[in-house]
């Protein structure tokens, strides 16, 4: 059977929050009997959920609450419930948690606000709260969540109406959000849900576990969430690789990981703190990221049911020349390809349609079907049947044949339909159809919708689909080669070079950079510390007549071009004099306070491609290499790509592949290829050092000049951590 029927989904043992999301026993705390209270709606949405499990409310001024025994306190209620939803006032918060520990909860929902997220006396309870639980042994939601349903489990704490249980699980920050996509799915009359969470403040649960509770549960298919800003960012990348492994993640983050975002020293720590960097990360393990809010919920939709693509190639059979067009345009701008179709497939097409239509990748019928809309399933079989072809993308008016040219044709739309199902149950190749009359719901398409297939009104949607099928698929596969470099003994000059220079409050001069890089096996050109003007007779003996660069040596000067500090093209010792003089005044007049050591020599390096290899430790990620076109060039062009150390083999390729320029590295206009296998084993082994060597902050090699074979590190400069 097709891998978009399977709807068993291989799961781990169930996480620590099993008993809090999916409970036996439910406390109500500040139940109520007012209508206008979160404590009657919580209520009433068990009660008229048919929740089954024990529901205990707790109220001092009560007997009963909606029939239900009421009690006091907290205390009184049996020992073992599994989750108390708290519905009183922030202050009241540490001393119900500590009493939940007393009678045995497992853990508590906090819908209150006032904590952190106000000022700082909040921030103060906030944190009262989480030791409260830690001291209880009870796992914290929020506080200042939205609450949760766990539909298959039949419990609605937020009376939400008119949501159909089903295998997508969000986590969202927003509670409109979730009633946009709640909306959404009501409309779209198919879709369903199984747990949903507001995380609120993340006190003590945050999206990593969030996300191995969804991983394991059986009820979901794919994990789905909607981010403002990311906790224990590093925490999520870690089980995101574990989840995607066995069932779909979908991410929308809005807006820009501001948080991540911070005044640095180095190109990298100012590009550092992206929303590109953060999309990179989550890509990296797996999870397929959403560039819109109204994509969210059609590609987890299509996810669920589809699972992964083989590849990228699409073929697209269509009714109409228009949208085969802009089917073909929004295929190649997301990244994936119209198949080559082979001969056989397109001799097969020629044989049941019209001589006129275009057999050509995108298929364009032209008629044949207007009364035949039957021959949409043989192409379609012809089509899977193709080598060539990863996905089958339907695309015009099938489900309106009858509505647009004759009732009698919608018995032959069923039968067609019917054979689509037969055919998506026999391949594992995605079937996606895009319909102009999805939005009516006409009967054809119902019956794809109930059997499984995605049936979408939007062709953007769809391509955004068969994106995330193609990428997941990708991911999938190359995950198996997914093997890291071999870790690298510590070098312990390496690390005394670097506590020296912590010591004395200042960051690893050029040479001392260079000399740690190459003590890791990397090559870098020979340089000569000058340090008074005697010692520039030794370094023209050294070089000689060749040209030469000269740079500043200082703790107090990071930007060395900004302060006049380096002189190109030395050619003879009058120029070694000469440039000296000048950069010692430039850097003077620059910070008449610098204290300069002296100036750095090295040959000039022949011409290339000059790119940048950089590593900031990001507040929320850890961590993080970035690769891109070098020089000056980088603030601006912003051409970049990140992933989060330590770094596969296939993740440092992939960064290479992924920016704009990389085609560069394929050799343009007669250029010789450049050395793509030296530049991944460069990535690597940045990624392997800064794991040896934590008190790293920041590292820029810029620029980095690529060659057809090998590489020269032109400039590098690492920025110690301060912190004790």
């Amino acid at each position: 059977m097709s891998t978009q029927f399977n709807t068993q989904f291989n799961t781990q043992s169930f996480s620590s929050l099993e008993q809090v999301l999916a409970p036996d026993s439910i406390a109500i705390v500040g139940a109520s009997n007012d209508p206008t209270k979160r404590g009657y709606k919580a209520m009433m949405g068990l009660i008229d959920g048919g929740y089954q499990g024990d529901i205990y409310p707790v109220n001092p001024k009560a007997d009963t609450i909606l029939g239900k025994p009421a009690y006091a306190s907290v205390n009184l209620i049996p020992e073992g419930v599994h989750m108390a939803l708290i519905c009183t006032p922030a202050s009241t918060i540490p001393s119900l948690i500590k009493e939940c520990g007393d009678v045995g909860v497992k853990g508590a929902i906090i819908l209150a606000s006032g904590f952190g997220e106000v000022n700082e006396a909040g921030a103060k309870l906030e944190q009262a709260v989480l030791e409260a639980a830690k001291k209880a042994g009870v796992r914290v939601i929020g506080p200042n969540t939205s609450g949760l349903f766990n539909l298959h489990k039949k419990v609605n704490l937020l009376a939400l109406d008119n949501v159909r249980a089903g295998d997508i699980g969000i986590i969202s920050q927003s509670g409109n959000m979730l009633l946009s996509l709640a909306l959404e799915a009501q409309s779209n009359g198919h879709i369903g849900f199984s747990t949903y969470v507001g995380p609120g403040n993340q006190t003590d649960v945050g999206f990593a576990d969030y996300l191995a509770y969804l991983g394991s549960d059986k009820h979901t298919g794919v994990a789905t969430f909607y981010v403002e800003g990311f906790k224990g960012g590093r925490a999520f990348l870690d089980e995101a690789k574990r989840t995607s492994q066995l069932k779909p993640v979908v991410v929308y983050k809005s807006g820009s990981t501001e948080a991540g975002q911070k005044a640095a020293s180095s190109h990298t720590g100012a590009l550092a703190g992206s929303y590109q960097m953060t999309v990179d990360l989550l890509q990296q393990a797996g999870v397929s990221v959403v560039a819109n809010s109204d994509e969210i919920l059609p590609v987890a939709e299509g996810l669920g049911l589809m699972r992964h693509a083989s590849g990228k190639r699409v073929a697209v059979l269509a009714d109409g020349g228009g949208q085969a067009t802009i089917a073909s345009d929004r295929i190649s701008e997301a990244g994936l390809e119209l198949a080559e179709l082979e001969p056989a497939t397109r001799l097969a097409l020629s044989q049941i349609l019209f001589p006129q239509a275009s057999l050509v990748n995108p298929i364009d019928v032209a008629g044949s079907t207007d009364a035949a809309p039957g021959l949409l399933s043989k192409c379609m079989e012809i089509l899977v049947a193709d080598k060539n072809v990863d996905m089958v993308f339907l695309v015009g008016m099938f489900g309106g044949y009858g509505i647009r040219f004759a009732k009698e044709l919608i018995e032959e739309e069923l039968q067609c339909a019917d054979e689509m199902i037969a055919l998506a149950k026999k391949t594992d190749k995605p079937l996606i159809i895009d319909s102009l009359y999805a939005h009516i719901k006409p009967e054809p398409l119902e019956k794809l919708r109930q059997a499984g297939l995605p049936v979408y009104a939007s062709i953007e949607h769809a391509v955004k689909i068969m994106s995330a099928l193609g990428e997941r698929g990708a991911y999938l596969k190359n995950n198996q080669r997914q093997a890291r470099k071999a870790p690298l003994t510590i070098n312990q000059a390496c690390a005394d070079s670097l506590a020296n220079a912590k010591n004395q409050g200042r960051d690893l001069f050029e040479y001392e950079a260079k000399n740690l890089l190459s003590a890791y096996g990397l090559e870098v050109a020979k340089e000569i510390i000058v340090r008074n003007e005697s010692e520039l007779e030794g370094v023209f003996a050294e070089f000689g007549d060749i040209p030469l660069v000269m740079k500043v040596v200082s703790k107090d000067i990071l930007h060395k071009s900004d302060a006049g500090g380096v002189k190109l093209n030395l050619v003879g010792k009058n120029a070694l004099y000469t440039a000296r003089e000048s950069i010692l005044a430039s850097c003077l007049a620059y910070n008449d306070d610098a204290d300069i050591e002296g100036v750095l020599i090295t040959p000039m390096a022949r011409k290339g491609t000059e790119v940048i290899i950089g590593m900031s430790q990001d507040p929320i990620f850890g961590p993080v290499l970035m690769f891109g076109l070098g020089g000056i060039f980088v603030e601006i062009l912003k051409d970049v790509s990140f992933r989060a150390i330590p770094l596969s083999r296939y993740d440092a390729i992939s960064m290479i592949d992924q920016i704009k320029a990389s085609k560069v590295f394929d050799g343009v206009r007669g250029e010789l290829p450049l050395d793509k296998d030296a530049l991944v084993d460069l990535l690597l082994t940045v990624s392997a050092i800064v794991e040896n060597h934590p008190d790293i902050s920041e590292l820029d090699l810029n620029p980095v000049i690529a060659y057809d074979k090998a590489y020269a590190i032109v400039d590098a400069r690492i920025i110690v951590s301060q912190e004790k």
